[in-house]
């Protein structure tokens, strides 16, 4: 029997049952207590009835296992589509809690120990425990345990569905690579929101096109990198790879290579608005090109598409309806900033705190690059867990660069920190240090629960501090594991504008933080952006790539970012803050 309209109320209900009777448990309450709510849950679920038909005709009570009280709590429900008893139990605990509870393995006994003894209240926290052996060490926990936990994390983390672009990028790349070595393929790019580069992907598309469509497609089913071959047909397959994500193929002729590719990279919106520009100009446009009446007009590139109907062509990663396709009518689209744009990282660790390599390894490794400088910015004090400097440490480490200074002449390597910015805003250094200091990035670390007001004014309080040039990681997001603590970035930035402060992009996949939408406000109201890796393993500082895909999706031009800027301007711009 298919589920209906009704029987969605009967889960819904049950489902907030089952919550209340969680939080109730993780806050040990008494075991009758959380039992009577667990049988509800139950019995909702059971019920063959719908259950706003027994409301109506007034057979609640006589269901058994559902009491007076609960029968109130349902009559809310129903009538006013809140539960007060719901929404107290779910405010009386973090968020996070209710998250870790969806863990396969992980009940609310072992959530209560967790946040009680190790003060746990997010899956990414409840990670790195398990990861750094906290966990293990735990009353009636062990090494079994743990690795069920951490199993359990990884799939309730595919189960979203969707992935990390720093994920899905080299695996598509990895297959279109091999995909060209076959020598089956005359055309192939990836496309969907891989090619705008968003930073979280749900399945991955490819498009080729070749003289013989069934060999590429078998090429692509038969790569090693498949698991499961879900579809495969003539000119289209779909696969899972090891990771439980799908990748789809498509095979097109030559002629419709640039419509096709144009139509499946997306987004959405902006086809749609595409497709009516077309319309205005009595041309059809889809996958299969750009048509008058019967004739194809365009189609063999992406280029000639946007130019018969009257456009330049516009990068992937403003391709979101944004204000992108107008900017292009009026001539005016951004100059986007490029990875041969940077000309330094300002955001690298060294063996000084939690990096694996040491100074010179690092500046060796960016001269290589092509980088020009290099900022070595350890971890303050207050984060020994990370290796953090006692003051007197980050004076030994300038006295090692300035030592390097000498010995490596190809770039330039600055003295800066990563100053813990603390619960109360204070920064893990006094300014006598800071001064001291080339470059100065201030990073939150801790206290991500604490409410809006309180959160900014912490960054606030940074900003105006005459050293800090760089806020770091603004918003403390983990994506796919940790929200954004809350903040109000149109203040944020209105200071970083007064005052003259960077923000950074952290360049790390699983951050992209500042996001590609603050940046665009940061750029209307006149902040900088520095992106930089936050390196701590040195083939890390590969990572500007998807720094500089967030900048470009926010509309950022070269000049709108510090780091693209040749050292003299780099160091007027640091020292205008004081």
């Amino acid at each position: 029997m298919g589920m209906g309209k009704g029987d969605m109320k009967n889960k819904e209900l049950a489902q907030m049952f089952e919550t209340i009777a969680d939080v109730l448990e993780i806050q040990g309450e008494l075991v009758f207590k959380v039992r009577s709510y667990r049988k509800a849950a139950r019995v909702l679920n059971d019920l063959t009835e719908d259950v706003e038909t027994l409301s109506a005709e007034g057979r609640l009570d006589k269901v058994g296992g559902i009491g007076k009280a609960t029968a109130e709590k349902i009559e809310e429900y129903l009538k006013t589509g809140k539960m007060k008893r719901y929404e107290e139990a779910v405010g009386s605990v973090p968020a996070g809690l209710l998250d870790m509870l969806k863990i396969p393995g992980m009940g609310p006994k072992t959530v209560a120990l967790v946040n009680q003894k190790l003060k746990i209240e997010s899956i990414a926290a409840l990670a790195a425990a398990a990861k750094d052996g906290r966990l293990a060490a735990l009353p009636g926990m062990g090494a079994k345990k743990v690795e069920n936990i951490l199993h359990g994390i990884e799939l309730m983390q595919k189960a979203s569905g969707r992935m990390l672009l720093g994920e899905a990028m080299p695996i598509v790349r990895g297959i279109v690579e091999a995909m060209k070595q076959s020598g089956h393929v005359a055309q192939i790019e990836p496309a969907g929101s891989l090619r705008r580069w968003k930073e979280t992907i749900g399945d991955m598309d490819i498009l080729a096109a070749g003289k013989e469509p069934q060999k590429i497609v078998e090429t692509f089913t038969k790569g090693n990198w498949t698991i499961e071959v879900i579809a495969s047909g003539k000119t289209k397959a779909s696969i899972r790879i090891g990771n439980n994500f799908q990748v789809d193929m498509r095979v097109v002729d030559a002629a419709s290579f640039g419509s096709a590719l144009q139509y499946f990279t997306g987004s959405k919106a902006h086809n749609v608005k595409l497709r009516d520009i077309a319309k205005a100009k009595g041309l059809k446009l889809n996958e299969y090109g750009v048509f008058k009446g019967e004739k194809q007009i365009a189609g063999r590139t992406e280029e000639e598409v946007y130019k018969a109907v009257g456009l330049p062509w516009i990068p992937p990663t403003l391709r979101e309806d944004r204000g992108e396709i107008e900017a292009a009518q009026e001539g005016k689209l951004p100059r986007l900033v490029q990875l041969p744009d940077i000309q330094g990282d300002l955001h690298v660790h060294s063996k000084w705190s939690d990096g694996h390599a040491t100074i010179e390894e690092a500046a060796l490794s960016a001269e290589a690059r092509g980088y020009k400088y290099i900022a070595i910015a350890d971890h303050t004090d207050s984060l020994r867990v990370f290796g953090g400097l006692s003051a007197e440490e980050v004076y030994k480490k300038k006295e090692e660069i300035e030592q390097l200074r000498k010995k490596i002449k190809g770039i330039q390597i600055l003295c800066g920190v990563e100053v813990d910015i603390k619960s109360d805003g204070a920064l893990d250094y006094s300014d006598d240090v800071l001064k001291d200091l080339d470059v100065v990035t201030a990073s939150i670390h801790s206290g991500f629960q604490q409410d809006e007001a309180k959160m900014t004014r912490r960054i606030l309080s940074a900003m105006e501090n005459p050293y800090v040039h760089i806020i770091g990681h603004p918003t403390g997001r983990l994506l796919n594991q940790r929200e954004p603590y809350a903040l109000d970035m149109d203040a944020v930035l209105k200071k970083a504008a007064e005052t003259g402060t960077a923000m950074e992009v952290n360049a790390h996949y699983q951050r992209l933080d500042l996001s590609d939408v603050a940046c665009r406000r940061a750029k209307e109201l006149g902040v900088k952006i520095a992106i930089c890796t936050d390196t701590h393993h040195l083939e890390n500082l590969d990572l500007m790539e998807y720094g500089i895909a967030v900048a470009q999706r926010g509309w950022l031009e070269k000049d709108d970012v510090i780091n693209t800027w040749p050292i003299k301007k780099l160091q007027e711009f640091l020292h205008a803050k004081r």
